[in-house]
């Protein structure tokens, strides 16, 4: 698919997500994967594998889960740059994807189908993830997508195998935080700008009262760091 869908949807003097090119690394390293927290016009989570000089993407409303019993629905959308695995921060308001975005895990994966093109065009891709938050056997799974639902995107399922990382966990509650920056989508949201009742919406509530029961939670974070991440122009502090 290459980056021209990726780039004829963004205005890269206004939005600062990367243009990108797009490029193969050495064949020595292993291929990363991320997954981005997204509140966007709703919340989901974007799961990207590098293949081939771009990072190919599904977005997964409900975000991965552990248990293998669990077929979560995942929309392919456009290929992304390699370059897109370290962006957290603020995509403005009426622009594509407008929202606020966390790096929410992020690691390798190793394929487990012989072939990964020939298993992309069949509609069933096996692998192997490597990741702070996911580990352990994964398919994603070509399907016809929900009755009556009306997309041009491919519809695939990502459902978790069963091995020894199978857990009934909640990830999504449990472990709400960027893997960087340890911020939630709400503190992104209010460091750099965006929408922090947005956000706020699609933190966990208990972590929401913890931080209106000591707001100097939020500002401790920010003393003295370094960007972990590139993100959207503004350091944390």
């Amino acid at each position: 698919m290459g980056l021209t869908e990726y780039r004829r949807k963004r205005r890269f003097d206004v939005t600062p997500e990367p243009a990108g090119k797009t490029k193969t690394r050495g064949r020595a390293r292993a291929p990363i994967f991320v997954v981005q927290k997204h509140r966007a016009s709703a919340l989901h989570y974007d799961f990207r594998l590098e293949w081939k000089g771009v990072l190919l993407s599904w977005a997964v409303p409900k975000g991965p889960s552990l248990d293998p019993s669990v077929k979560r629905l995942a929309m392919q959308t456009e290929d992304h740059p390699i370059e897109y695995a370290g962006f957290e921060g603020i995509i403005p308001e009426g622009e594509y994807g407008g929202g606020t975005v966390m790096v929410w895990d992020t690691g390798t994966w190793e394929p487990e189908t012989p072939d990964v093109d020939a298993g992309l065009r069949k509609g069933e891709l096996k692998f192997a993830l490597q990741g702070k938050k996911l580990t352990g056997s994964w398919v994603l799974v070509r399907t016809r997508g929900r009755p009556g639902a009306r997309s041009d995107r491919p519809a695939w399922l990502l459902i978790k195998h069963r091995d020894g990382s199978a857990s009934s966990e909640d990830l999504a509650t449990t472990q709400p935080r960027s893997v960087v920056t340890r911020r939630l989508l709400a503190e992104i949201a209010w460091q750099e700008g965006g929408n922090v009742e947005k956000a706020a919406g699609a933190d966990p509530p208990a972590e929401i009262r913890k931080l209106i029961a000591n707001p100097k939670l939020v500002r401790r974070r920010r003393g003295g760091r370094k960007p972990a991440v590139w993100h959207s122009g503004r350091a944390v502090r």
